[in-house]
């Protein structure tokens, strides 16, 4: 099976960060433009927490917040799991399932460079899985 890095996942990615003052809107707004359910929350340069989609429902609306006035420090999740670029694909599905999060932060030498999604499975993975899948299946049909 094909195994990418989490950097060659990431390569292409542009950094999505807000520092812990912003305001629940102003990360939404910022989300919505980029089409992504996630963002880190940094303060010098080093991570210190993520704002999620399901943050902002659960922690804010459901909470009876008002997003224009709550600061992301406020409700972000503090030290998320994160995992280092050299690592494969594989270990950082391993880790969201583990934690039942889909979003894991990349961070190198301390610092944030990329974002890993549940959506990233959807490529070579996803398709050797299936394949596998198949293969067996017709395996265990000439067998039975």
């Amino acid at each position: 099976m094909t195994e990418r890095t989490i950097r060659e996942i990431i390569e292409a990615q542009e950094l999505l960060t807000a520092s812990a003052s912003m305001t629940v809107a102003e990360a939404a707004r910022m989300m919505k433009q980029r089409n992504v359910g996630a963002m880190m929350v940094v303060d010098d340069g080093k991570l210190v927490g993520m704002f999620t989609e399901r943050d902002g429902l659960f922690r804010v609306v459901a909470g009876g917040l008002d997003g224009a006035t709550t600061s992301l420090s406020d409700v972000m999740t503090k030290n998320p799991r994160t995992i280092p670029p050299d690592r494969l694909f594989a270990q950082a599905l391993s880790i969201m399932h583990e934690g039942r999060f889909r979003h894991l932060p990349v961070v190198e030498d301390g610092r944030p460079i990329g974002m890993i999604s549940a959506r990233d499975a959807f490529g070579p993975e996803l398709e050797a899985f299936v394949y596998e899948l198949l293969r067996q299946e017709q395996v265990s049909q000439i067998l039975a």
